[in-house]
């Protein structure tokens, strides 16, 4: 969405207005001599002196310590992989739980959360399109109690957490009897929509009256509620499986003229769905990103020279009609997960070999004016278990973020699923935090990197360790806080994450945070950042 988030009317005016306010009372505050001045209150405080950050490459970074870093796990509502545990809990039940992953989110220094919302044709909000989905309560289309949603939103961002909203546009039950389903469902009452395969039913993404409906019921969420991204999966098309057909003849003949065969059509009819939904996103939230994560392979060069140097048996651009590869050259996503569920040096599918292959992907998307985020999903359900002997030591994805740290293009990972990154098998997860995730971390940069960033936070105060400030800017939801053992702090102390003690996000005008490790030769420093995670320069505490 890069196109819209420096539009100069949604973003520029506020900002304008704000830094005349600010400019104001910082005369003010020079003007004011003595205690009182020409009716100026004697309370007016002054404003924070600020230092700005270093430009990039100016200052010495150290990889372990990234500023810009997404960080996050799927959390897996479908047959109640993560959350629920399991179907029919009480409301405070499934509230902790929530809460005690957003916990774990923190614990880890995670900015982000991916929720399942959409499992299977069904919703975890009240949508006005689709039934309750059945992984809350048991039965689909029982209210919950509770909107589920709107909960694990608020309770993410109390955390400064950033969560991204997952949806499966296509499958619409984990069995194959359409009569199981909610009797208001949205199936049922268009059976003419459905097609089965391997004992699961999905919607046929070949019909177009499909397509809206599934970009309408994404919307619903969307304009409703305070997401930070709309995220799919690896699931259009669905995979090969048993090998029988996915039957959508027929939809091909009434929709398929101009297209030279039945491949070329369902390619397009992805293609149709993941821009238009981009376009829709952007009309009313531009701020809000738009992620994909495929399937790991694109093609294989044995295919298609322009492929990757692997020999998988599955091609997303084949096998599940997706073209993830046109999508970042067309702009039609902010972010894209590949999932390089494999290890480094894995013959069939080299760990290292795709990453390279995706950053190069990345290049081109931003030589063609896209800036698109590369973030690498990771089988941390594998880490630790007995699968293969690379999978069983203890620093394999310990392994892959070393790698990945000398891969600018990679900003960030997302890892699978969250029951296994609280499992922690042969402390992978805990070697994993301790060496990458020691401090916390801002959001990468979406869109135009050069964007104008908010203003610095105003009349910041510390009085042994408890600051206050103001927001000076309405564009800033989070502020970063570093704390700096100097007593006159530079630009290159902001360079990286090595002083970054936390971040938390906005909630008014008048903001307050407090430092459970105080020193008395810190100096502390408090930056704004947008939503696009642009972040100002930094604020200088007075002291009380």
């Amino acid at each position: 969405m890069p196109a819209h988030m420096t539009s100069p009317t949604r973003a520029a005016l506020p900002r304008l207005a704000a830094l005349a306010a600010t400019v104001i009372a910082a005369l003010l505050a020079v003007a004011v001599a003595g205690p009182v001045a020409a009716g100026v209150p004697a309370s007016l405080p002054a404003q924070s002196a600020t230092i700005a950050l270093p430009a990039p490459g100016t200052c010495p970074v150290n990889a372990r310590f990234a500023k810009h870093d997404f960080r996050a796990m799927w959390i897996a509502t479908v047959v109640n992989v993560d959350w629920p545990s399991r179907p029919g809990l009480s409301v405070e039940r499934q509230q902790a739980e929530m809460r005690a992953w957003l916990d774990l989110a923190v614990k880890d220094n995670f900015n982000a959360v991916v929720l399942q919302v959409r499992p299977s044709a069904d919703a975890f909000w009240p949508s006005t399109y689709e039934p309750w989905s059945k992984w809350l309560t048991g039965h689909q289309g029982q209210d919950p109690g509770y909107d589920p949603l709107a909960f694990a939103v608020d309770e993410a961002h109390k955390r400064n957490i950033a969560l991204h909203a997952w949806f499966n546009p296509y499958r619409v039950s984990m069995t194959g009897k359409l009569a199981k389903l909610a009797p208001s469902h949205p199936a049922r009452l268009h059976p003419d929509w459905v097609v089965r395969k391997d004992g699961k039913l999905y919607y046929n993404p070949g019909i177009p009256e499909v397509r809206e409906f599934v970009t309408n019921a994404i919307m619903d969420a969307v304009t409703r509620y305070d997401i930070d991204g709309v995220h799919f999966d690896d699931y259009f098309y669905p995979y090969p499986g048993s090998g029988k057909p996915f039957r959508d003849k027929a939809a091909y003949a009434a929709n398929g003229a101009g297209f030279a065969n039945r491949a070329d059509w369902r390619r397009a009819n992805i293609d149709a769905l993941i821009k238009g939904l981009h376009d829709r996103i952007n009309e009313v939230k531009p701020w809000v990103q738009f992620g994909v994560s495929p399937f790991a392979v694109w093609r294989n060069k044995s295919t298609d020279a322009s492929g990757s140097q692997t020999r998988a048996g599955i091609e997303t651009y084949d096998d599940l009609y997706a073209d993830t590869r046109l999508w970042l050259r067309e702009g039609w996503i902010d972010y894209v997960v590949p999932q390089v569920y494999w290890t480094r040096g894995f013959k069939i599918a080299d760990y290292d070999t795709i990453v390279r292959w995706w950053a190069g992907e990345v290049d081109a998307a931003a030589a063609a004016g896209h800036a698109v985020g590369l973030y690498i999903g990771e089988a941390t359900y594998r880490a630790g278990t007995t699968i293969n002997h690379d999978w069983h030591q203890r620093n394999e994805l310990n392994s892959h973020l070393t790698f990945t740290a000398g891969i600018p293009e990679v900003q960030g990972n997302i890892y699978f699923s969250a029951t296994h990154v609280r499992a922690d098998r042969r402390g992978t997860t805990t070697k994993l935090v301790k060496r990458w995730y020691s401090h916390p971390a801002l959001l990468p940069v979406v869109g135009d990197p050069t964007g104008a960033p908010p203003l610095p936070p105003a009349n910041l105060r510390e009085d042994n360790g408890s600051l206050t400030w103001a927001g000076s800017d309405p564009s800033a939801v989070t502020y970063a806080i570093y704390r700096v053992a100097a007593t006159s702090p530079g630009g290159c102390d902001l360079a990286d994450a090595r002083n970054l003690v936390a971040t938390i996000r906005g909630t008014g005008d008048s903001m307050q945070w407090t430092d459970t490790e105080p020193s008395a030769d810190a100096t502390y420093v408090v930056t704004s950042v947008d939503r696009n995670g642009h972040e100002s320069a930094g604020a200088l505490a007075n002291v009380a």
